[in-house]
């Protein structure tokens, strides 16, 4: 196997962790930045706008499988420290959340390049503790600074299983201003492919 392709680490320890600190006690809460927000793949019972301060979505990891290849690395976005973030929180129910959860994972644990944490999310009917898909600057999945030729070169050539990084990009801004969400950093890129 191409070493691009494995897992950074064995994801299954992770989610026992995670599945371990939710406890099973209270329904669900997943917090989604990116895909999520417009193929979360799982059914939840209420879905709520949501602020996390402190983290910020951000362009900026390599996509080897599903946005690129390992030769052709595409871009997914990361939720990185700083700043804040606006997204969707989704409820899922308390017996249904160990499966769910299960399922999440082969999808975005599958490289367990993430970092998943327990976030305190504010929504307009108060603030839930979501599971969150954070990203770690020393990960060597985090791209770093970016030059703008650079992401040009990546809209333009990188695709993977599921489609290019542009067209990701353009699927989640579109979301995004469908929930009233306006990320100028995520604009400020797309433009970049106008000129």
């Amino acid at each position: 196997m191409n070493d691009a392709l494995k897992p950074l680490r064995d994801p299954a320890p992770i989610l026992d962790r995670v599945l371990q600190e939710w406890g099973g006690h209270e329904d669900l809460w997943i917090f989604g930045y990116g895909s999520l927000i417009w193929r979360p793949d799982f059914e939840f019972v209420e879905r709520r706008p949501a602020k996390v301060h402190g983290w910020h979505r951000a362009l900026k990891m390599w996509s080897r499988i599903n946005r690129g290849t390992p030769e052709r690395p595409g871009l997914v976005f990361g939720m990185l420290s700083g700043g804040c973030c606006q997204g969707m929180v989704f409820r899922v129910p308390r017996h249904e959340g160990r499966e769910v959860l299960t399922r999440l994972w082969s999808r975005e644990m599958s490289m367990a390049v993430y970092d998943p944490r327990w976030l305190i999310c504010h929504t307009p009917h108060g603030p839930v503790m979501a599971l969150a898909f954070t990203l770690s600057r020393k990960s060597p999945s985090h791209t770093g600074e970016l030059t703008e030729a650079e992401y040009r070169r990546i809209f333009a050539q990188s695709s993977g299983i599921y489609g290019t990084t542009l067209d990701y990009a353009h699927r989640t801004h579109e979301e995004l201003r469908r929930h009233n969400i306006h990320d100028k950093a995520l604009e400020r890129l797309l433009k970049l492919t106008q000129g």
